[in-house]
């Protein structure tokens, strides 16, 4: 998921607001204080309401941009791996789904092998085979089917130029299926951290004599636990029912009888009706909204409501990002005087404080997946060091400071947004440095940061993770062969160093997850003492739910109640 106002790399990339909506991985709670809601015996049936501001749009597995399968989409599509379903950082492996296994790699990690469990089916009856998979990934290649995640394209021998099955009947060659249960991926390069990417809807099964395009959305075939009965304007309610022939698998209770998702609602009204909790209400949750600053402080006042609140970190940075081809932050000790200069703890606050926001020094989440190395190349405190700050300005030839502009969004997320700039603005002011504020409509920040022809010298970004790892974390923003000149571009330092993208490319070819992850995390300091970025801070997330929902599981992956766990009877 990337950029969490905009999930993904290239404009794929809807806001992590919706990728949550979705389910998918982008923001919400891990488990701190994840429990049972007070009854630790979870029942089946009920009827579970999903409240949500985001419509659960193009329900489909070939347009969805999912991590570990999604939250709302992994009810209804199985994929061959999938995440682990357990609170915290349990919660971060990768698992099988579909699979017997997460994968079987040959010796350099090109080819990647799977066996489908035996037994499974669709809502139907009809079985699932490799065959279906395989349709269901060159389906997602069509330019009609477009928005899911983008690596398929990028990894696939051959696939860059294919255009789906309805354009071209003979399929992906990279893909072979020798028979019902088995099925071949066959690789440009090396990718040790395949078995994430086997997580994404796209590797959801899709019977060819069912699809009908552009609305299969609206009555996909189930391999999941529930199937769709309802899909009204475009994902703004969705009804949910059992799939009877549905294979009890190792990582779904699906203890509900029916998931109605909601969407559309203000996320003010979502949370008053959490804490009222009044009818179906009682048994509500929400996957893409969380408590504002104002609304922790009462909930936190009340002991009823502070305990359905569930506690989440999900792998994301808010930070400031530099274009080095703009005067005068191609002078590094420019660049190193603003780190010093920030005054994180100030920052935090502007995020509504340290129940919601937490300090960071590191580009790296601080989870063990993502292969977090604590470090601090310009350590300066937690309120900065505006003396050491002009030093550097001095010694860079600006000894009686300087103006600059700070570029950020008008959105009112605690993170891009005026309260952020300003935090940074006036911790700038005491080192010398006047900062200029330029906000921006979310759209047009959104454009202006990420073309290459309009990127700004000095603005406010963010970024979070398609599934646990370093790799999808700071390949995208430090891969110099991932500067995109001509469209959607993340890599804001533009860096392209040779050795970074070597390392990159080394990191890839390990399977073994625990070993790359530390080689991230040194990677991580590395590029981090070129000051192209300054962390500020990770968010913390915290999510009502109703006082009748059981089983709360919040896991590393997604940082959100899984929906998948709970029960609410």
């Amino acid at each position: 998921m990337r950029q969490p106002s905009v999930i993904a790399r290239r404009v794929a990339a809807a806001s992590v607001s919706l990728v949550v909506a979705a389910g998918a991985a982008a923001c919400g709670p891990k488990d701190s204080d994840a429990g049972s809601g007070g009854d630790s015996t979870p029942h089946k049936g009920g009827t579970l309401t999903v409240l949500n501001s985001e419509p659960q749009t193009d329900f489909d597995p070939a347009r969805l941009y999912t991590s570990g399968g999604g939250n709302v989409p992994s009810l209804v599509f199985r994929t061959l791996t999938t995440r682990n379903r357990e609170n915290g950082a349990a919660g971060a492996k990768v698992v099988p789904d579909l699979a017997t296994d997460t994968g079987r790699p040959n010796k350099d990690a090109t080819v990647w092998t799977y066996t489908l469990k035996k037994g499974l089916k669709y809502e139907d009856g009809t079985p699932i085979t490799s065959a279906d998979i395989k349709y269901g990934i060159e389906r997602s290649f069509a330019p009609e089917l477009s928005g899911g995640a983008p690596y398929l394209r990028d990894w696939l021998v051959g696939a860059a130029g294919y255009q789906g099955p309805y354009k071209d009947k003979k399929g992906l060659s990279a893909i072979e299926t020798p028979d019902a249960r088995t099925i071949v991926f066959h690789l440009d390069k090396p990718e040790g951290e395949f078995p994430f990417l086997a997580t994404q809807t796209q590797f959801t099964p899709v019977p060819k004599s069912k699809d009908t395009g552009t609305k299969y959305e609206q009555h996909p075939v189930s391999s999941g636990p529930y199937k769709v009965v309802k899909n009204e304007n475009d994902g703004e309610h969705l009804l949910l029912e059992r799939n009877t022939y549905w294979s009890a698998d190792d990582q779904r209770n699906a203890y509900p009888d029916t998931v109605d998702v909601r969407s559309g609602l203000d996320s003010s009204v979502i949370n008053q009706r959490l804490s009222a909790s009044q009818g179906a209400d009682a048994a509500a949750v929400t996957t893409d909204t969380n408590l504002g600053p104002a609304e922790l402080a009462k909930v936190s006042g009340d002991k009823d409501l502070a305990a359905r609140v569930g506690t989440g970190h999900f792998g994301y940075t808010n930070y400031i990002a530099f274009n080095p081809t703009v005067k005068p932050f191609d002078n590094p000790k420019v660049r190193q005087a603003i780190a010093y200069a920030v005054d994180r703890s100030s920052v935090v606050n502007a995020a509504g404080g340290s129940a919601l926001a937490e300090p960071a020094t590191t580009f790296l989440p601080d989870q063990k997946s993502f292969g977090y190395t604590p470090y601090d190349p310009f350590p300066a405190g937690a309120s900065g060091n505006p003396a050491k700050a002009k030093e550097l300005l001095a010694q860079a030839g600006y000894q009686n400071g300087l103006t600059i502009t700070l570029t950020h969004s008008n959105a009112k997320d605690f993170e891009t947004s005026p309260e952020i700039a300003t935090a940074v603005q006036d911790a700038l002011k005491k080192a010398g440095i006047t900062v200029k504020l330029q906000g921006l409509e979310d759209n047009d920040y959104r454009d202006t940061i990420h073309s290459v022809k309009t990127e700004p010298g000095f603005f406010l970004a963010h970024w979070g993770a398609d599934w646990p790892s370093g790799g999808p974390f700071l390949a995208p923003i430090f891969d110099g062969r991932q500067i995109v000149k001509d469209g959607a571009n993340f890599n804001t330092g533009l860096l392209n160093d040779k050795s970074v993208n070597d390392e990159i490319d080394a990191i890839n070819k390990l399977t073994d997850l625990d070993a790359a992850a530390k080689r991230w995390g040194a990677l991580d300091k590395k590029i981090g003492a070129q000051a192209l970025v300054v962390p500020l801070f990770h968010p913390v997330y915290k999510r009502l739910y109703g006082k009748d929902v059981k089983n709360i599981v919040i896991s590393d992956w997604t940082g959100v109640l899984d929906i998948s766990q709970v029960a609410v009877k």
